[in-house]
Formats: C-alpha cells, sequence, structure tokens
C-alpha cells in the first residue's frame, strides 16, 4: 500500500517540536555569541575582540594554562583510569568488590560541595595540615591557588566516569576466556594486547573525549582553587561578563566552544569508525574464544 504525502510528512511532524527546541536552545545561543563576538560597539564586524585576546601575553598565558591543565588531566585520567577499570575488572579480592560499589560516589556529589570540602581538607590551615600539626610537623601541600590543585579535583570528577566506560567494555570478556589464555600459556602482555585492547580502545577514547570537553570549560573548580595568574579560560570568560564586557566574554566563549569542537570532531571520528572498531572488537572477542576452545 502507497503512501499518500500526509502519511510520509508524519514522522516529520512528530519531531518537529523536538527540532525546534533543540535549535532554540542550543544552537540559537551558539550562533548568537558567534555573531555578538564579532560585533564592534556600533553593530559593525570587527575581529577587535579576537585580536586583543590573541594579541594580550597574558591571555595566551591563559589559553595556554587551561590546555595544559586539561591535557594533563586528560592523560591522567587515561592511565589511572584504565588501571583502576583493569583492576576492578579481574580482581576478586574485598577491596576490589567494595571499591566496585562505591567508585562512582564522586559523580553524585554536587561540584560545589566536592571543591568546598577539598578546600577543607588541603588548603595550607586546613584538616593535613592540623594533623601534622598534632604529630609535631608542619606539612602544608601548596595545592591552592596552584594547577596541582585544579588537576587533583578534576581527577576526583573524571576518573570514576572513566572506570564506568572502560568497565562496560571490559565486562563483554569473561573469566574462563582469561583462564583459558593463560592455561595455552598466553602472557599478560598478549592477554593485553590480543584480548583487552581491542575491546576497550574505543571506549577509552570516547571517555577521554568527554573529559576534554568537560574541563576545557571548567569554571567551578578554577574559580575556588585557582590562583589570579594565570587563569582558565572559563574565569576570564566570567571576568569579562562581570565587567559588562558582553562581546569579549562571546569572543571567549566562542574560543572555548571551538577548544570543545575539537573534541567533537575525535568523537564522531570514532563513530564513523564504528564498524572498524567493531571488527576489532568481534576479534578481541574472537581470540578469546578460541582461547577457551582451546584449552
Amino acid at each position: 500500500m502507497r503512501k499518500n504525502g500526509f502519511d510520509r510528512l508524519l514522522p516529520y511532524i512528530f519531531i518537529l517540536p523536538a527540532a525546534i527546541l533543540i535549535v532554540g536552545v542550543i544552537f540559537y545561543p551558539i550562533l548568537l555569541n558567534m555573531v555578538r563576538s564579532f560585533s564592534g560597539p556600533d553593530g559593525q564586524f570587527t575581529l577587535a575582540h579576537y585580536q586583543a585576546i590573541l594579541s594580550d601575553p597574558i591571555q595566551q598565558e591563559n589559553i595556554f594554562y587551561t590546555l595544559l591543565i586539561v591535557t594533563v588531566t586528560v592523560l591522567i585520567c587515561a592511565i589511572l583510569g584504565y588501571l583502576l577499570a583493569l583492576y576492578l575488572r579481574f580482581s576478586k579480592g574485598k577491596i576490589a568488590a567494595w571499591m566496585n560499589n562505591l567508585y562512582m560516589l564522586p559523580r553524585f556529589i554536587p561540584g560545589l560541595v566536592a571543591v568546598n570540602g577539598m578546600i577543607t581538607i588541603i588548603r595550607d590551615s586546613g584538616l593535613i595540615n592540623r594533623i601534622s600539626l598534632a604529630m609535631g610537623s608542619n606539612v602544608t601541600l601548596g595545592l591552592m591557588y596552584d594547577m596541582k590543585g585544579i588537576i587533583l579535583m578534576n581527577l576526583w570528577f573524571n576518573i570514576p566516569f572513566v572506570m564506568m566506560l572502560l568497565g562496560a567494555g571490559m565486562a563483554k570478556i569473561k573469566d574462563p576466556h582469561i583462564e583459558a589464555a593463560q592455561d595455552v600459556g598466553a602472557s599478560l602482555p598478549t592477554i593485553m594486547k590480543d584480548m583487552v585492547w581491542p575491546i576497550t580502545n574505543r571506549d577509552l577514547l570516547i571517555a577521554l573525549t568527554f573529559v576534554f570537553m568537560s574541563n576545557v570549560s571548567s569554571f567551578t573548580t578554577p574559580y575556588l582553587m585557582g590562583g589570579n595568574f594565570p587563569q582558565m579560560l572559563g574565569i576570564s570568560l566570567f571576568r569579562r561578563f562581570n565587567e559588562g564586557d558582553y562581546e569579549a566574554a562571546a569572543a571567549f566563549s566562542v574560543l572555548i566552544f571551538l577548544f570543545s569542537a575539537l573534541a567533537t570532531l575525535v568523537y564522531v571520528w570514532v563513530n564513523f569508525k564504528r564498524p572498524a572498531w567493531e571488527r576489532a572488537n568481534q576479534n578481541g572477542l574472537q581470540t578469546a574464544k578460541q582461547a577457551t576452545h582451546s584449552w
């Protein structure tokens, strides 16, 4: 039975409200910010705001500082997140069992509460310092108003997220597969290379993409724990907005958006490569099954 014109349009009519909402809530503010960032005092087109940011040594330092913090956060999340996910998946100890039940708790604590709690512990007159004074020493960590404190807080929020995505991939590898591979003489590096890595590399890349995007625009942590200079781009945007320089604030928001867009391109590339990733995934599972059959 052939569909008439209305039947063909019906699915699009149903999704029209959602499409309008997405355009109005997401794309319109982004477009408005972009237009404002290129606007001069009289509304004329200008690149002055971008030129002022990119030619200012202070803002150059802020851009470098932001990218450095985000890059270090991503790298540490990759290493620690992967190692901890491996530990939780393949360890049979009681500590691993407890961690499996509790490791997502940092994600459920409001950001402002978590940052304030961390400050009370690590500041120079905080809990660690008071404990050290009671024991006859004077330990100051020097993490406040420093990039190390910001990175520490970023890891608190993001490592559980990386572990969650990796754990979902590692759950596809069953214990008998690992045991069979070991029984036929497969070393730990071989098991990692041929069985675990093909199944988890896509999940790791996606997780790190989201870590990058969420931290490049970070505000709460650098505002409460960062110093006056250098500062992350989110703080620079906030200060321009508070000063009433909305066009400059819009330019900062566009720069942050562009950095996030680079990570988005990685995410899109991963999705376009999904068939290849899935073939690698299947190869890893096939290797595991073959090891089981050999045993």
